[in-house]
């Protein structure tokens, strides 16, 4: 019985390693921050340089407020993350996508937005952090 019990317990740790890693990687108060001066310190984001090395792809003007497809593409060397930001959104930090050497820093997802407001790209290439924005103008309210 003893043998059993161990062999369960070993069987439980190896299936719940991947979520503890998952949480790890969660930076729940950067997500949770109701402003984006809280969610940029939480992910340690401090000088921002613009740059035209960013390329999003958003519409001007998004009917519905809901559903917001958004391409974000990092043409910059050495790119190990990209933020999304939307400041006047309830979270402002809408995701935080981190890339494997090799992997292409190119993202596409659809996002809420709860009014007009100006979506933000924050790249991270070794310590520094560029940024570029776009102005979406939202027709119908999307978030409650």
């Amino acid at each position: 019985m003893q043998r059993r019990s161990f062999l369960l317990g070993m069987f439980t740790m190896i299936a719940l390693a991947p979520i503890k890693v998952l949480a790890a990687l969660w930076n729940r108060p950067a997500f949770e921050a109701v402003n984006i001066n809280d969610a940029k310190r939480h992910l340690t984001i401090e000088e921002e340089i613009p740059s035209t090395d960013i390329v999003i792809i958003a519409p001007d003007r998004a009917e519905n407020g809901a559903v917001v497809q958004v391409e974000v593409k990092s043409n910059i060397a050495n790119t190990e993350a990209i933020a999304i930001f939307v400041e006047h959104n309830p979270t402002p930090l809408i995701a935080n996508f981190m890339f494997s050497h090799g992997a292409e820093p190119y993202v596409v997802t659809r996002i809420k937005m709860a009014e007009t407001s100006e979506l933000k790209a924050v790249v991270k290439a070794g310590n520094q952090y560029f940024k570029h924005a776009k102005n979406i103008t939202v027709l119908e309210n999307g978030c409650g």
